[in-house]
């Protein structure tokens, strides 16, 4: 039996995504564009915002002003004390079909797009997912606000309960986009729902907060101040993206540190060339199947990178770094001495915890070393193993399960497999 992917959900967002965009663009050209001062303003934040994309923590592509931007257009009201959107306002009161959505739409995606030019002429523009979840989400946010904003149904609402309306529409708009990334993350890998969407709900508590927070503020601002408001409130999380570029490049330097620190043992000839990179892929995978977070993964993966690090101590190497066919003791012996490597150089000391115990009894094991110790012996034994090395090395660990592999990891090491080649049967 074998699994194979079928990813529905990512045709079914991207068509969506495709028919309102060729709708509301359409919609715009014959109906025109209502204040264009407004449009022109919003459309350049977001295209600005476009051309600072970045690639964000955890590699996500981030475009907080052009996020921002876009979301406070779909919520605004009124310019300076004078609807926005008048041909929309008068057809929405008459019980006409409003454009103002569509025209909401339009001048965002083609801002958009326009703004990741120059990224797509340097062969980095943003995947599809992208713009299809910004279609989607401003869309969401126009369709909840605008038509009831036309209706007159928040007239004389008091100050204070009008500003909690926006941060409550931003907040479902968020998480309405957190839904879209999830679904599209499990449509392209395979990997649970759940941990995924947790991941995207936690990082709406950083960035995504800033960024609904900066929407609202810019909506309510413009309502009163006019769109010199914008860059005025653009600033702070401009001054926020700034220092998350750096977080991001100190994090990438922290890799990079612990991969250079991983080569060690194959520089030395302790260990095969690739190996440990092969391990830390394998065991992120098969975290991820398991449903691990974020930070838990990045633990994982920098174990795997190190789980080899304390052969440098010893006298005599192992032979081609097999440690998987060595007794137990003299394996958590390699184990403690890899540990204490680990806390010498200054990284995070649960990756520490991870490398000292992947020799021990798998059910004293934290999750993390279960999922090195199973990945590590299974690429040892399929790489000694010849043609037919990966099943025969599968099958191996399955036996083991009795007393030296996590059952649970070894069946999620066996879903990985079979999702990526096709080939290798499901455990049970």
């Amino acid at each position: 039996m074998t699994l194979r992917h079928r990813p529905v959900a990512l045709p079914l967002i991207h068509a969506s995504a495709l028919t309102l965009a060729a709708l509301c663009l359409a919609v715009t050209l014959w109906t025109g564009i209502d204040d264009r001062g407004a449009a022109l303003a919003f459309g350049v934040l977001v295209a600005v915002g476009e051309l600072t994309r970045w690639s964000g923590p955890e590699g996500r592509e981030a475009a907080p002003l052009a996020t921002a931007g876009a979301l406070s257009y779909a919520l605004l009201g009124e310019n300076g004390g004078h609807p926005t959107l008048p041909q929309a306002l008068d057809s929405a009161r008459t019980g006409g079909t409003p454009t103002g959505v569509a025209q909401i739409v339009a001048v965002v995606l083609a801002a958009s797009l326009l703004g990741s030019v120059p990224h797509i002429a340097r062969g980095q523009g943003p995947a599809l997912d992208q713009p299809a979840r910004r279609v989607l989400t401003v869309g969401f946010a126009a369709v909840c606000f605008q038509p009831l904003y036309g209706k007159g149904v928040f007239d004389g609402w008091p100050g204070h309960a009008y500003a909690l309306l926006l941060v409550a529409l931003l907040a479902l708009t968020a998480l309405c986009d957190a839904v879209l990334a999830a679904a599209l993350a499990r449509s392209r890998t395979g990997w649970p729902f759940g941990p995924l969407l947790r991941d995207e709900l936690r990082a709406l508590l950083g960035i995504g907060s800033a960024v609904c927070a900066t929407g609202a503020v810019m909506a309510l601002a413009v309502a009163v101040v006019g769109l010199w408001a914008l860059p005025v409130f653009c600033l702070p999380l401009l001054l926020t993206q700034v220092s998350l570029r750096r977080y991001a490049a100190v994090r990438a330097t922290y890799r990079q540190t612990i991969a250079s620190l991983a080569r060690a043992t194959e520089t030395a000839g302790c260990t095969p060339a690739g190996h440990a990179r092969r391990v830390a892929a394998l065991s992120r995978a098969v975290g991820r199947d398991m449903g691990l977070s974020e930070p838990e993964l990045n633990v994982l993966e920098y174990a795997a990178l190190m789980h080899d690090i304390g052969q440098l101590s010893l006298v005599d190497p192992v032979p081609a770094g097999a440690t998987a066919v060595l007794p137990a003791a003299q394996q958590r012996r390699i184990a403690l001495l890899g540990g204490a490597v680990v806390r010498q150089t200054g990284v995070d000391g649960a990756v520490a915890v991870v490398v000292e115990r992947q020799a021990d009894p798998y059910r004293e094991q934290p999750v993390a070393a279960r999922i090195v110790r199973a990945v590590n012996a299974y690429e040892e034994k399929a790489r000694d193993a010849g043609p037919g090395g990966p099943l025969t090395a599968l099958e191996e660990l399955r036996l083991g399960t009795a007393g030296e592999y996590a059952p649970e990891v070894v069946e999620a090491l066996a879903r990985v497999l079979s999702r990526d080649c096709l080939t290798l049967p499901l455990v049970g």
